[in-house]
């Protein structure tokens, strides 16, 4: 019904510094309908819900909020018309609790706070999504899968009308997407309207009623679910017909060149012994809280490890560092990449250039500028990173580019062995595409890859072998003729 509408864009226009973000773009969302909005990285989707929920400010158009002309300056308007965004960075306080991040919206200054009502209040949430989450926790203490779960119990907690996601699973295993679905389903049949964005094309068909398309800043068309496929969808994203998501690759597995015997870091690492060969690619995967993440931080020296020995190529090394990772022919793309993966506030040439200052160096430390210039261009244009200088902050990229540059710098520095912990979280369908080839590349060239992923499609596309994982030990492996995804799932499980 034309009356049904929760929100009308009608006309959107963005700029920043002459680049055109957006472009007379419309978008329209239903009482109670999950309405995807998908588009490579850049294409304006993040731009146009920051407009909706006052983050920025349009250069023009217009918004209906329930059929009324309403204007939108800044966040506090945004949440006063039932608006609620969940960023894919998310946006807690790390040093306060769970019950304080959730209910930080409504905490006002000289207000006497009953906290074991909130905390109360703040379990019941928690309770309410299917996770066993302390409300007492710090934040920061917290996995980023369970930081992603108190964004969506804070964004419940103040009653919004339109919830927007901003690729919510991108952290979260099978069993925690299921629970999410559930929820926004029931949230969906208390006529809560939901947009959700995700490069995730199997979790839009599954959860989604309306999908719209946008492309270079412009509205690319709407269709519903039943009356579209995912091929035309991709076709619509990327103005292109995709052969294939999962390129041929063509390598010859060589030796071993990784092998780790009885890792142990803590309570999330136990035991743990793995091998990777040259040419191959050995992929990770269990459940939120396996200790994946935590075992690939341990091999590359940012977690301690207290036992176990990592050989490369059949030599014991002692690494006890990043830099001795490093120094030793190890690289790792880490699954925040914000934080973790690039120096935001440098440029595209610094980040590229870091790890491998050596090759660029010469007597008494000076850098040769030109050698800096020309590693960072070839590379940028190798993996076609979207920038107009190498000069640009890594912060005024997309995130998709963000992880191009990430990626970068261990090509730079030729590592022998490149883990890869959630290589394609968050990126476009054709940015994923470009990082799995640039993966078979490297296979192709002897590097071992060892690649941790909560995505078992791309598991099973990718990988010569996979370690399934569950309570930091190594549940069993599975090779390519077995890799199916109710095999992995009853591994995980403990099956």
């Amino acid at each position: 019904m034309p009356d049904a509408y929760r929100v009308e864009m009608l006309n959107i226009s963005k700029s920043f510094g002459g680049v055109h973000a957006l472009r007379d773009v419309s978008f329209r969302v239903r009482k109670g309908e999950i309405h995807a909005l998908v588009g490579e990285n850049g294409a304006g989707k993040s731009t146009l819900m920051k407009i909706l929920s006052g983050a920025i400010n349009k250069d023009r158009g217009e918004i209906f909020i329930d059929g009324k002309k309403v204007s939108i300056t800044n966040p506090k308007s945004g949440r006063e018309q039932g608006i609620a965004i969940i960023y894919q960075e998310f946006a807690l306080a790390p040093h306060l609790t769970v019950t304080e991040n959730i209910f930080l919206n409504r905490l006002s200054q000289g207000q006497i706070i009953n906290w074991k009502q909130l905390h109360r209040q703040a379990q019941e949430l928690l309770e309410s999504l299917g996770f066993d989450i302390n409300p007492n926790a710090t934040v920061g203490s917290l996995s980023v899968a369970y930081q992603q779960v108190v964004e969506i119990c804070k964004a419940i907690s103040e009653n919004s009308s339109v919830l927007i996601l901003d690729e919510p699973t991108a952290v979260l295993a099978t069993r925690e997407v299921e629970r999410l679905f559930q929820l926004l389903l029931n949230l969906k049949t208390k006529d809560v309207s939901i947009i959700y964005i995700s490069h995730r094309l199997e979790e839009v068909f599954r959860i989604a009623d309306t999908i719209t398309v946008l492309r270079d800043g412009s509205t690319i068309g709407t269709v519903k679910v039943e009356e579209t496929n995912k091929d035309q969808i991709i076709s619509m994203m990327i103005g292109r017909k995709l052969e294939s998501m999962y390129p041929p690759r063509h390598a010859t597995i060589g030796e071993e060149i990784l092998r780790v015997e009885n890792l142990k870091s803590g309570n999330r690492v136990r035991n743990v012994s793995l091998s990777v060969k040259a040419g191959e690619v050995v992929g990770i995967s269990g459940l939120v809280g396996a200790g994946r993440t935590e075992t690939v931080r341990t091999i590359f020296g940012a977690d301690r490890k207290d036992g176990g020995k990592i050989y490369l190529q059949g030599r014991v090394v002692e690494i006890k560092s990043p830099y001795d990772a490093v120094r030793n022919g190890l690289g790792l793309l880490p699954e925040d990449r914000k934080n973790q993966g690039v120096l935001l506030d440098m440029s595209i040439k610094i980040n590229i250039t870091m790890s491998c200052l050596s090759k660029i160096r010469g007597f008494a430390g000076w850098i040769y500028r030109d050698k800096e210039k020309n590693m960072a261009q070839d590379l940028t244009k190798k993996l076609a990173v979207k920038t107009t200088s190498i000069e640009t902050k890594v912060a005024n990229l997309s995130g998709g580019n963000q992880q191009k540059v990430a990626l970068a710098k261990w090509l730079a520095s030729q590592c022998k062995v490149i883990i890869f912990d959630e290589p394609t979280r968050g990126v476009d369908v054709g940015a994923k595409v470009e990082i799995y080839k640039l993966i078979n590349e490297l296979a192709e060239q002897g590097v071992g890859i060892l690649m941790v992923s909560s995505d078992m499609p791309e598991l099973i596309g990718m990988c010569d072998r996979v370690l399934v994982m569950k309570d930091g030990r190594i549940m069993g492996e599975l090779k390519k003729s077995q890799l199916k995804e109710e095999s992995i799932l009853r591994l995980a499980i403990g099956g």
